[in-house]
């Protein structure tokens, strides 16, 4: 299939469309494992993992599953966790249980940044390799050749440090998932449009030009995570390879979309990565529970769009978004947009759940105006110009040395290429899979969405 498509929402048919302005026609792969949605970090914590299984049935309602690789994914081992976390860490987390709390030595729980932010819940080593493992899967398909770009929803959690959990975030993927990648590729550029500071991601590689961070994010020096200033740019051999682009309440959508597009468009110019990871935290839109943006959901896809135009393989995570039916909205949206579908305004008829998109039952709601834009021309101008001019001291790309035999044969996936041709023989005798594991659990699902 190439070109550019729309979708009719009831028959479920693909046009050729090309309001996108390109034909070209990335091979994209879905990664999703059902359980990650079955998880709870308690009734009153923001965290809600059944998005995720409201985004899987507007993608399949939409009928996108057909137009991908689908891939089941597998739950990542605690030693590919501790490529990048301390054993002891993951070795807690693996034996923690809400019924051994009290049981733990004085100090472990602050030790290990335990509390109401990041709780601990049943079973909670299981979730985290869970979407730990479908981004190590989308990043072993990239490395591979498999696909031009791999998404995995569940993933994007960027807070997590070496040490510790952070900001309802125990493992990070992105950090792990981007280790993987520079076994392969000599630059890798790591683009965070949350709205919170993609604070972990940077620090894990604040001192190599390997990897450039750049976050959009909002940042008043109070605002969770309390890093992410402008004169964060990075030490060592890292120096200017950080970028941070600290905003202030209520930025609207054309305001984030030129000031996005001015920064990236030379950054890739000037860095020329051979991967993107973008992680598309859902809390930067308007309307969020925990956000202060205006941001409507055809504005943070502009920004996916955008990226993808460039023809770079592209690893595409979540993040934030506390308001679930809008990040169910946005995030297949999204799929659509690096598939080159648009998708339309009415939802899917029997969609499961259709409820929960009520009063307007639309793709598109209207998400803006909720907060005074304190973002104004000359403030965002400066920022871009501070940008531009950090994006100048690299002074092109940085040059890697990739010898062959210093190139593993094995990535830290581990997957052998018999293993691969069976999850590929699995996907292909069922398509449909997603949807026959996902209505298993509908039932136990409504007992946590209301």
């Amino acid at each position: 299939m190439s070109g550019t498509f729309s979708v009719d929402s009831k028959t479920k048919e693909f046009q050729p469309l090309y309001e996108f302005g390109s034909n070209y026609a990335p091979r994209v792969s879905y990664h999703i494992n059902p359980e990650v949605s079955h998880y709870h970090y308690g009734v009153r914590h923001p965290m809600k993992p059944f998005r995720l299984m409201l985004t899987d049935h507007l993608v399949s309602g939409y009928g996108l599953h057909k137009i991908m690789d689908l891939y089941k994914t597998r739950k990542a081992t605690a030693e590919e966790m501790e490529e990048f976390h301390s054993e002891d860490y993951v070795n807690f987390l693996s034996k923690v249980t809400p019924e051994n709390l009290s049981k733990l030595p004085r100090g472990t729980l602050e030790k290990f940044n335990i509390g109401d932010d990041c709780p601990i819940f049943p079973n909670i080593f299981q979730y985290s390799s869970l979407y730990t493992g479908a981004s190590l899967d989308a990043s072993r398909k990239l490395i591979n050749n498999q696909s031009d770009i791999a998404i995995n929803w569940s993933g994007g959690l960027h807070h997590a440090k070496k040490n510790s959990p952070s900001g309802f975030c125990y493992i990070n993927d992105i950090v792990l998932a981007i280790l993987n990648l520079l076994r392969y590729h000599p630059r890798v550029l790591y683009i965070d449009i949350d709205l919170h500071h993609g604070d972990g991601v940077q620090e894990a590689f604040y001192t190599t030009d390997r990897v450039y961070t750049i976050s959009f994010h909002k940042y008043n020096g109070e605002f969770f995570p309390g890093t992410g200033k402008n004169d964060e740019t990075g030490c060592a051999d890292g120096k200017h390879f950080a970028m941070n682009v600290p905003l202030e309440d209520g930025i609207d959508d054309d305001s984030y979309i030129n000031l996005f597009k001015s920064i990236i468009d030379p950054l890739i110019t000037t860095f020329k990565p051979t991967v993107i990871l973008q992680q598309c935290g859902a809390d930067s839109l308007g309307h969020d529970r925990l956000g202060c943006f205006n941001l409507n959901i055809k504005a943070h896809g502009e920004c996916v769009k955008f990226v993808r135009s460039f023809g770079i393989p592209m690893l595409v995570v979540g993040g934030g978004g506390y308001t679930p039916r809008n990040v169910s909205r946005l995030w297949t949206y999204e799929t659509g947009i690096l598939n080159n579908v648009l998708l339309p305004e009415e939802l899917p008829d029997n969609l499961p759940f259709k409820e929960s998109f009520g009063p307007d039952y639309s793709l598109y709601p209207v998400l803006d105006n909720l907060y005074e834009n304190r973002n104004s021309k000359k403030f965002l101008e400066d920022i871009r110009i501070r940008c531009l001019e950090n994006i100048r001291f690299l002074q092109g790309a940085p040059s890697v040395r990739m010898d062959a035999e210093n190139i593993p044969t094995q990535d830290i996936s581990g997957l052998t290429e018999e293993e691969e041709e069976l999850i590929k023989e699995m996907n292909e005798e069922d398509e449909d899979w997603r949807l026959q594991e996902i209505e298993k659990e509908n039932a136990k699902m409504m007992e946590l969405i209301y």
